[in-house]
């Protein structure tokens, strides 16, 4: 029988792909959105499976794991990727989607790693990835709460990893740059050209996915050349900051 992958985030952008790339590699995938239409679409395409769940939504998340464990009582692989934007400043951006995003982006993936851990225990060894971002190790003005949100992503992942590893669970960490999707349109957005020519496609950070489970890695970037923004904030946050500053 095929290992079961639950994906979330799954009716569009990286969710979509990633789980296109699963079913190919023969993983029954488990598809977790908020639009029941586009993920029955998919899910008949892929011959998988559909649960309409809001990750930022605890009590919505344990039912969704129970049914999903009463049909399915060993997991290979969850996959954390639903997440929102956060355009806009701390100081400017209402107070409400604040809260929102904090909740989609950072709680979403702790409330779903808590309600699968015990499928993942049982099918293990088995994987967990949280699609994060470089958002999450540099801190961009812009963009303050959506980074600060993936910040938070990135310390969960990283403590997760430390802590299952012995259990028999492999948690990686993948940190996308600019990707163009449905809910981030990175392509349309006024940038410098430079900027724009750094945008990868869905398909990209997929593919990133599948070698990370094939070869392993508990921290990597998409394209690798990002970790130097994740050095640079580490080795000297005031000049990023500066310089960001001035972007902002």
């Amino acid at each position: 029988m095929p290992r079961v992958a639950v994906v979330t985030g799954a009716s569009s952008g990286i969710g979509e792909a990633v789980s296109r790339a699963l079913t190919a590699r023969g993983w029954r995938c488990v598809l977790l959105a908020r639009r029941r239409e586009r993920l029955q679409a998919l899910a008949a395409e892929l011959d998988a499976e559909v649960e309409v769940c809001d990750v930022a939504d605890r009590i919505a998340v344990e039912e969704t794991a129970r049914r999903v464990l009463e049909r399915h009582r060993a997991l290979g692989l969850l996959v954390n990727n639903a997440g929102i934007p956060g355009r806009s400043s701390f100081v400017e951006l209402d107070p409400e989607r604040i809260e929102h995003v904090m909740r989609v982006n950072y709680l979403g993936g702790v409330w779903c790693l808590r309600a699968f851990l015990p499928g993942l225990e049982r099918g293990r060894p088995s994987h967990v990835v949280n699609v994060v971002s470089v958002a999450g190790t540099v801190a961009f003005p812009p963009a303050g709460p959506y980074s600060a949100s993936k910040h938070a992503q990135l310390a969960f992942s990283r403590a997760s990893s430390a802590q299952l590893a012995s259990r028999g669970i492999s948690v990686h960490t993948v940190n996308p740059g600019f990707v163009d999707t449905e809910g981030f349109p990175q392509r349309e957005l006024r940038a410098p050209r430079l900027l724009r020519r750094l945008v990868v496609g869905p398909d990209a950070v997929a593919r990133h996915v599948l070698t990370v489970l094939d070869r392993g890695g508990t921290e990597t970037f998409v394209p690798g050349w990002y970790r130097v923004a994740a050095v640079a904030q580490a080795l000297a946050p005031g000049v990023v900051a500066r310089v960001l500053g001035r972007r902002g």
